[in-house]
């Protein structure tokens, strides 16, 4: 056979489609962090989509920017309470540890209190007594650090800001735009589409009514075992646990680092039981609860569940772990009516206002 040449226009064709390809990766990556809080507001805003359509339908004279205001208004006193009910006490402890610090830090040096205790316990004292000169050196380049946490801080507060924003537009925006889109296509496509997207979006709401619950039962529990163990300031702990939790992954980690410190600045035995709790009880929340109720809410098999966080937390980070379980009930809903499409029988997904007995009824029909 005789090999013939390429076109020319094959050839710039392939170029063009690589260095489309480079140049697309490459604004992927300059714009990830925008990226990044678009899809957390888009999260966000699906969450309260449903809580939006509630408030338009009771109040049959407020418009859809007054209802979507409302939403956003009470969520936004809701998270502000619940920052002051942390930031307060943990303000009121603070003045009081500077207050006490001085005296705290000699009995320390003495060996005298629990602090001190716990020092010539672990025998950290004649490590700081040998180490003085090192810890100066490193306490005095600690300057870098806090510049960038404070550099930190105030991107992490502008992101919250501008996500805030973006979810609240999303909302508002978002039926005119999907009317605008489906309105592209034919009416049994079109609602199929609806159809589909009413059951993703059921899945995410699921998926943070879990989350909450998850990390309230965390809450309380942390808190029964800070009170039995008799470590002070059990509520401000505890809360801060429940609000660490709702970081998939590493948030139980992280608040039973926070938990079990200030029970051993309490007493050992103390630390030591909260530990154990600590341990055991995240061996129960991502083996037994996450799986059972994320199942439930989210649809989910246990299994399907616990391989989704995962494989996302590998492959994205937190972000892909806070993600994977609805998109995955994303993927199931989608794929469910890509099969069920095959020998012709529609997604039975109830639309607004109706009930799932309705909504067979109708199919049958």
């Amino acid at each position: 056979m005789e090999s013939r040449p390429v076109p020319v226009r094959t050839i710039l064709t392939a170029i063009g489609l690589v260095l489309a390809t480079y140049l697309a990766l490459e604004l992927v990556v300059q714009v990830r962090r925008v990226l990044v809080w678009t899809v957390i507001a888009l999260f966000f805003a699906v969450t309260l989509h449903p809580a939006v359509g509630k408030v338009e339908r009771r109040l049959p004279r407020c418009r859809r920017a007054v209802a979507t205001l409302l939403v956003f208004l009470v969520t936004a006193v809701v998270l502000a309470g619940l920052v002051a009910l942390f930031v307060t006490p943990l303000a009121q402890e603070a003045g009081r540890l500077a207050a006490r610090l001085p005296g705290l830090i000699e009995d320390a040096r003495a060996g005298r209190g629990p602090i001190g205790d716990l020092l010539e316990r672990t025998h950290a004292l004649k490590y700081v007594r040998e180490h003085r000169g090192q810890i100066r050196n490193f306490a005095t380049g600690l300057g870098t650090p806090a510049l960038a946490f404070v550099r930190g801080a105030a991107t992490t507060a502008a992101g919250s800001l501008t996500i805030f924003v973006l979810a609240y537009l999303m909302a508002l925006e978002g039926p005119k735009i999907i009317d605008g889109t489906l309105a592209l296509v034919d009416e049994p496509r079109a609602a199929r589409i609806r159809r589909v997207g009413a059951a993703c979006a059921r899945s995410v709401t699921g998926y943070l009514t879990g989350n909450l619950l998850i990390s309230l039962i965390c809450g309380l529990l942390t808190y029964a075992a800070l009170r039995v163990a008799g470590v002070p300031f059990a509520g401000l702990i505890a809360l801060f646990v429940a609000i660490t939790d709702l970081i998939p992954m590493v948030g139980a980690t992280l608040g039973a680092v926070v938990s079990g410190l200030a029970a051993f600045v309490h007493s050992v035995p103390a630390g030591i039981g909260i530990v154990v709790f600590s341990i055991v009880y995240q061996q129960v929340e991502n083996h037994l609860l996450q799986p059972v109720i994320l199942s439930r809410t989210v649809q989910l098999n246990p299994l399907t569940v616990l391989l989704s966080i995962l494989i996302a937390a590998e492959l994205a980070g937190i972000l892909g772990a806070l993600l994977a379980i609805p998109v995955a009930g994303m993927i199931k809903v989608v794929l469910k009516d890509i099969w069920e499409h095959r020998g012709g029988r529609p997604l039975e997904v109830p639309m607004r206002g109706d009930d799932t007995a309705s909504g067979r009824a109708a199919h049958k029909e």
